[in-house]
């Protein structure tokens, strides 16, 4: 491998990003260096937060830079080694995506122990989108005996993760996918109440359709009417994770907050936001329980996948028009 292809940010997006925004660059790979490893890229991954990067502002995450290559997760195969630590063809997890192959220094990249499971599963349900999904409602939303889950966007990455591991502590859930085929979805995987919101002419009705008493615990990835819903549908001393708003994420001008807000108040809702990466210390406990789970058939997963680097762009723009059912990968070998 010597020479290979990478994604660059050509662009700022406004709104909506589109192919314009990226390109595509040939680059020479280097011989690994004492302490530096190459490798080649298997898999990776796109993921909603990838949109704020693309902005030049200042967040938990920094931005891309424009002309340089992005980052992202990754699952690849060492190719050649001059660190003890590692040898050749030792599958190693790290943040270099969005090309094909590269030459890091050791320290930057982790070993893979598949545990049995896929190695691409380390970029959907065994990786950031599980521990997320695991982090916040376990350690968010303090999932407890007899609580009634909601999950928006539960047909993506982590909501389907959400409505599992619900459903595998023996909770109720309610989840909302954008139609027919991930409401399928949606029943296949155990969700009690699957709801088609583009279909719905009022999305606080069909949540107290899957239960009229109320929810108590909100898992939010979408904002906007969904967090209205929710609110409105939420029992007294409810509580919320709130991990993504994709719905917003692409606006060119403040959006509107929820109208009903206030309901926060009489019913001494606790809403909390969180970033996965300061969770990482559930991750041995996530994967114990994930590995139980999978194997008692309890959580299972589905993946949208493109092939080759040059749809790495796609992929990413498909996630903001519902292509992806499950955790969207583009398989890059």
């Amino acid at each position: 491998m010597t020479t290979v292809k990478e994604i660059r940010l050509k662009s700022r997006p406004v709104g909506l990003p589109n192919r314009d925004n990226f390109e595509v660059a040939t680059v020479d790979l280097r011989d690994p260096g004492p302490g530096e490893v190459q490798v080649k890229n298997l898999w990776m991954t796109v993921d909603p937060y990838m949109r704020g990067r693309m902005n030049d502002v200042k967040s938990y995450a920094p931005p891309f830079q424009l002309g340089k290559v992005m980052d992202g997760g990754a699952i690849g195969q060492v190719t050649a080694s001059a660190d003890p630590k590692f040898k050749e063809g030792d599958l190693v997890q790290s943040g270099f995506g969005w090309r094909e192959g590269f030459t890091a220094p050791a320290a930057s990249v982790q070993k893979l122990d598949t545990k049995g499971l896929p190695p691409q599963a380390f970029l959907g349900a065994a990786g950031m989108p599980g521990l997320t999904a695991y982090a916040g409602l376990l350690r968010i939303a303090a999932l407890k005996e007899g609580d009634v889950v909601f999950v928006s966007g539960a047909a993506g990455a982590v909501g389907s993760m959400v409505c599992q591991i619900a459903k595998a502590k023996g909770h109720k859930v309610i989840g909302s996918a954008g139609g027919p085929d991930k409401v399928a979805f949606l029943k296949e995987i155990g969700v009690d109440h699957a709801i088609d919101y583009k279909a719905e002419k009022d999305l606080t009705a069909a949540v107290l359709a899957g239960s009229p008493e109320g929810v108590d615990v909100y898992f939010e990835n979408v904002g906007g009417e969904h967090l209205e819903a929710a609110l409105n549908a939420a029992k007294p001393f409810a509580r919320f994770a709130i991990c993504g708003m994709i719905s917003i994420y692409n606006a060119t001008e403040p959006q509107p907050g929820p109208r009903n807000l206030a309901l926060l108040i009489g019913k001494n809702i606790r809403m909390e936001g969180f970033i996965v990466s300061h969770h990482t210390d559930l991750i041995p406990k996530f994967i114990e329980e994930l590995a139980g789970w999978v194997r008692e058939g309890k959580v299972k997963w589905t993946e949208t996948v493109l092939e080759g680097i040059d749809k790495a762009p796609d992929a990413f723009l498909g996630l903001f028009s519902g292509q992806n059912t499950g955790k969207m990968l583009v398989k890059l070998a």
